[in-house]
Order: structure tokens, then C-alpha cells, then sequence
């Protein structure tokens, strides 16, 4: 029988409703979710982990680097199959596309949380967890890096977003659809991910690294706030292909000029940004400026891989290439 690491951090999966304030806190440790989950140990040796019990949204880049070095040492261990990590929701996307940038192997990782708490009728949280331990085990699933397992759905870890407040099936590949599904107790893969994520390989990552969404005529002042807070880079979730108010121009290029690394994506779900727009604040423009651009990543997403590049190399053609080669030939 393969042997599975599950390492618990937190979140909805490990809560349950505190009756005097009628919401939901962290309560259930691992060996307690697992009660819940039926016949888990006829699919696999189950290896429990209590890592951390945090909210996702206490969630760090720091705590997600640390998290890195810790799944490390499983992969490192010849008896370990596949490596499951249970995580809040809200920041769960954020973490999976870090270990997939941060770490290299051809072992299954899935990440896999739940909508609902143990208190709530129909807590998604068994079925969950079976379906990402039976993806863990599947050969199919090794060298796919590392994939977010909820509601029946394998998505990749670099295409997935959290898409619904409160849906069961709230993480879906927008673009692409998903990898795959977990039915009937078989792992079934559709196709592959749609690329293979730029390794970063460094133990160390830049915190300097902030994220501004654009809204209809917006200004520079926020650019500027974080040029004077010695900002080392800064993604731009921009309009449209990747526009830009006009007034923004000019913090931009100071920015730029001040050595800060601009990432530019759009704002929308689906699309990436390209240099069709000529026009002053245009996102042609703005590469003549020399923004960098990033593809069809999400603002979250662009703002961990920038943390991730920067703190392997602050180089600016080294920046570029992490970004660019993967979305543009």
C-alpha cells in the first residue's frame, strides 16, 4: 500500500461552529478531520502531519516558503507516494502556485480544502480529502506539479482561482477547464497543463512586492506611496490587454526609472495582456517603458511569482525571462 503524507495547515476543513459566537473557529486536529473520512485507510498509508491550524488568511508568503522547506523533506523520502496539504480556501490558490514555482518532482502534491465546516450540513471536507488521496497515489498524476483537488475537479495549481464566495465547486481553471476529475473512486485525466511553471529555486523571497488593482481614472499617487515606501516590485492588474489611465504614466515610469520591477496583468479572469494599444498609458506604451509583461496570471498570482523571482535574483533580464518566456514566443 502507497504511503501518503497529509500535512495539515488550517482552515474551513479543520473549523467548526463556536455556539457563543455562533461562527466558525479553528477546532479539529488531523487525526480528528480523518475520523470523519471513511475507509481512508484502505486506499492508502496515511501519514498525519499537524503542521500549523491557521485561517488561511493569516497565510503568509514567509509561512508559504517555510511550508516549501517542510514539503521538501516528504519528497526527499523514498517511502512517500504523494503528499497532500490541507489549507483555508481564500488563500489556497496563492499557495499552490508558490510550491509549484518553488519546488521540482515527479511526485503528486495536492492541496485540498473545504467550503463548509465540520458543523454544516454536507461538510465537503471527507469527500475532499479522499479524492486528493487517491490523486496523490495515482501514477497518472506524478510530474503534473503541484494540483488543487476540490468538489471532483483536478486543476493545476498555475491555472486554478478561487471563483465563488461560497459554491462547492468555487475553483475552477477559467481558461482551460480542468485537468482532470476524481470519479468513482478513479483518477481520470482530461490533458495537461497548458504549460510547466518556471522553477524558482531560492530559499529566500522579497516581502517588498505589492499589488495595485486599476479602476477607471485612477492616478499615480498609489505608485508613488510605494516608490517612498522603497517598494522592490509592484504588479499592475490592469484594464483590458493591460491599459492604463494616462495618469498613471508618469509614476510608472519613475517607478521603473527608481529600479522597481513592474509586472503587468489584467484585471479580467480570462485573456492575457499583449502590446496592441499604442495610446499614451497603452500597453504598448507601457512595454516601451519597460514593464514586464505577465501573461494570462492573475494579480495574486503575479505578486508570487515576482516575491519568488526577486528574491533568487533582482536582475531585471532575469525578471523578464521568469515572466515573458512563459507566455510569450
Amino acid at each position: 500500500m502507497k504511503k501518503v503524507a497529509i500535512i495539515f495547515t488550517g482552515g474551513t476543513i479543520s473549523m467548526a461552529i463556536d455556539e457563543n459566537i455562533k461562527a466558525a473557529v479553528p477546532a479539529l486536529a488531523g487525526k480528528e478531520i480523518l475520523s470523519y473520512v471513511k475507509d481512508i485507510t484502505s486506499i492508502a498509508d496515511i501519514e498525519i502531519d499537524d503542521y500549523i491550524s491557521l485561517p488561511s488568511p493569516y497565510i503568509t508568503p514567509e509561512i508559504m516558503l517555510n511550508l516549501a522547506k517542510h514539503v521538501q523533506t516528504y519528497i526527499d523520502r523514498d517511502d512517500i507516494a504523494g503528499i497532500v496539504i490541507t489549507h483555508g480556501t481564500d488563500t489556497l490558490e496563492e499557495t499552490a502556485y508558490f510550491l509549484d514555482l518553488n519546488l521540482r518532482t515527479e511526485k503528486p502534491i495536492i492541496l485540498v480544502g473545504a467550503m463548509r465546516s465540520v458543523s454544516e450540513l454536507g461538510y465537503d471536507g471527507p469527500s475532499n480529502i479522499v479524492a486528493a488521496v487517491r490523486t496523490a497515489i495515482s501514477l497518472d498524476a506524478r510530474n503534473k506539479g503541484v494540483l488543487v483537488v476540490m468538489n471532483g475537479d483536478i486543476n493545476a495549481a498555475n491555472e486554478v482561482m478561487k471563483t465563488h464566495t461560497m459554491s462547492l465547486d468555487t475553483f475552477k481553471s477559467l481558461e482551460f477547464g480542468p485537468l482532470g476529475i476524481v470519479d468513482d473512486n478513479q483518477v481520470l485525466f482530461y490533458r495537461s497543463s497548458t504549460h510547466i511553471s518556471t522553477h524558482i529555486p531560492t530559499d529566500k523571497i522579497e516581502e517588498k512586492v505589492y499589488l495595485i488593482k486599476v479602476v477607471a481614472g485612477m492616478d499615480g499617487d498609489l505608485i508613488e506611496y510605494y516608490i517612498n515606501k522603497d517598494a522592490k516590485g509592484l504588479v499592475i492588474e490592469a484594464l483590458g490587454r493591460g491599459n492604463v489611465p494616462p495618469m498613471m504614466v508618469p509614476a510608472i515610469k519613475k517607478a521603473i526609472d527608481a529600479g522597481i520591477k513592474i509586472i503587468l496583468v489584467s484585471r479580467c479572469p480570462k485573456g492575457r495582456v499583449f502590446d496592441n494599444y499604442g495610446y499614451h498609458g497603452g500597453s504598448k506604451n507601457l512595454r516601451e517603458l519597460g514593464v514586464i509583461f505577465g501573461g494570462n496570471l492573475s494579480g495574486q498570482k503575479a505578486r508570487i511569482k515576482l516575491m519568488l523571482a526577486l528574491g533568487y535574483k533582482n536582475d531585471y533580464d532575469y525578471i523578464k525571462s521568469v515572466f515573458e518566456d512563459e507566455y510569450y514566443k
